[in-house]
C-alpha cells in the first residue's frame, strides 16, 4: 500500500473514532469532571507508568539472555525511545526501532533481537488473556453494575482468545525448536527465487528463529512467562489509580477487564494509538460499571495522557541523546521491514 493512501486511512480511522468517543460530550462537563480528579491518585499512576516500562526492560533482558547478555539501561532507554517512537508515528515503528538500536549498542543480530520483541506481544497476549480469564470467572456478585449482555458475550469471546494465545504460543515454541532446519527450508525457494535472494530470506529466517532461542529453554520461558505478570499488573494499577481519581469505583481485579478492552482498542494503528484507546476505556467503564459519560470521556483522556504523555517525552530526551530523530526512525523501521 503506497505510504499517502496508508496515511489518509489511518487519519480517517482516527477521525472517525474520535467522533464516536466525543460524540456526546458535554465539554464543560467533561473539564468539570476533569478538575474534581484526586491528582495524588493521578501522580501515583504516572509513577506506575514508569515502573511499568521498566518491568518490561527487565523482562526483555530475560528473552535476549539466551541471544547475548545485555544491560538493563540500555534494555530500559531503547524500550522508552521504541515507546516513544510509535506515540509520535503511526503503524507502531517504535517496536522495529527499539531491537534495532540496542542490537547495535550490544553488538546482538538485529533479526534475532526484533524476534524477542514478536514474543513479547505473544507474552502480553497470554498475559492480558490470563488475568481477563481470572477477573471474569471469579468476579463477585455485584461488582459488574451494568449490560451483563454484554458482560457474557466479553466473557465468551475473552474464552476464545485465550485459547488462539495459548496455541500461538505453543506454534512459536514448536517452529523454534530447530531454527536451523527452518533455515534450511526456507533455502529451498532457491527453486523459484534468485539464488542470493534465497540465501539472503535463508539467513533471516535462521537468525529470526534464534531470537525465539528462550522458547527451547523451560526455566528461560517460564521466568518470562512470570515477569509478564507484573509488568500487566503495573498497568492494572495504573488504570485503577486513574480510575479512583475519577471517582469510577471498581475493584483492582476489574483493571483487569478494562485492560483487556484497552489492549483491543490500542491495536488501532492509530497515532499515540488516539481514539481506540479513548474508546475502549469509555465502553469499558460505561459498560460494566455504570460511570457517567462525561466522567468517562474525562477519565479516559486523562488515563492516556496519564500512560503515553511523561513517557513519551522521557523518550525524546533519550533520542536527543542519541542523535536520533524521528525521521531517522522512520527510516529504520522501513529499512529493516523491507
Amino acid at each position: 500500500m503506497r505510504s499517502w493512501v496508508r496515511t489518509v486511512l489511518i487519519l480517517a480511522v482516527t477521525i472517525a473514532l474520535l467522533a464516536f468517543f466525543f460524540r456526546d460530550a458535554n465539554f464543560a462537563d467533561v473539564w468539570a469532571e476533569t478538575r474534581r480528579a484526586n491528582p495524588w491518585l493521578l501522580l501515583a499512576a504516572v509513577l506506575f507508568t514508569f515502573i511499568t516500562h521498566a518491568l518490561r526492560a527487565w523482562r526483555w533482558q530475560s528473552l535476549l539472555a539466551p541471544i547475548g547478555p545485555t544491560r538493563f539501561s540500555t534494555a530500559f532507554e531503547t524500550t522508552i525511545i521504541g515507546f516513544a517512537v510509535s506515540f509520535f508515528i503511526p503503524a507502531r515503528p517504535g517496536e522495529v526501532v527499539r531491537p534495532f538500536l540496542l542490537a547495535r549498542k550490544e553488538g546482538l543480530p538485529p533479526t534475532a533481537a526484533f524476534a524477542t520483541v514478536i514474543l513479547e506481544r505473544l507474552l502480553d497476549l497470554v498475559t492480558v488473556l490470563l488475568l481477563f480469564g481470572i477477573f471474569v470467572f471469579t468476579v463477585p456478585a455485584g461488582v459488574l453494575r451494568g449490560d451483563a449482555t454484554q458482560f457474557a458475550h466479553v466473557k465468551f469471546w475473552g474464552g476464545v482468545a485465550a485459547a488462539a494465545a495459548l496455541a500461538g504460543l505453543v506454534l512459536v515454541f514448536t517452529l523454534a525448536g530447530h531454527p536451523e532446519r527452518l533455515g534450511r527450508a526456507a533455502g529451498r525457494i532457491e527453486r523459484v527465487l534468485p539464488a542470493r535472494a534465497a540465501d539472503a530470506v535463508a539467513r533471516f529466517v535462521e537468525s529470526f528463529a534464534q531470537g525465539l532461542a528462550v522458547m527451547r529453554q523451560p526455566a528461560r520461558l517460564a521466568i518470562a512467562l512470570v515477569q509478564s505478570v507484573p509488568v500487566w499488573l503495573s498497568i492494572g494499577a495504573g488504570i485503577w489509580l486513574t480510575s479512583r481519581a475519577f471517582s469510577i469505583t471498581f475493584p483492582y481485579s476489574g483493571s483487569f477487564l478494562v485492560m483487556a478492552l484497552l489492549t483491543v482498542g490500542v491495536a488501532v494503528p492509530t497515532p499515540g494509538q488516539i481514539g481506540g484507546f479513548h474508546a475502549a476505556y469509555q465502553i469499558a467503564v460505561q459498560t460494566f460499571f455504570n460511570a457517567s459519560y462525561d466522567r468517562a470521556v474525562g477519565a479516559a483522556l486523562v488515563l492516556h495522557a496519564v500512560s503515553f504523555v511523561p513517557v513519551s517525552l522521557l523518550g525524546v530526551i533519550y533520542m536527543a541523546r542519541e542523535g536520533l530523530t524521528f525521521q531517522n526512525a522512520q527510516q529504520i523501521a522501513s529499512s529493516e521491514t523491507t
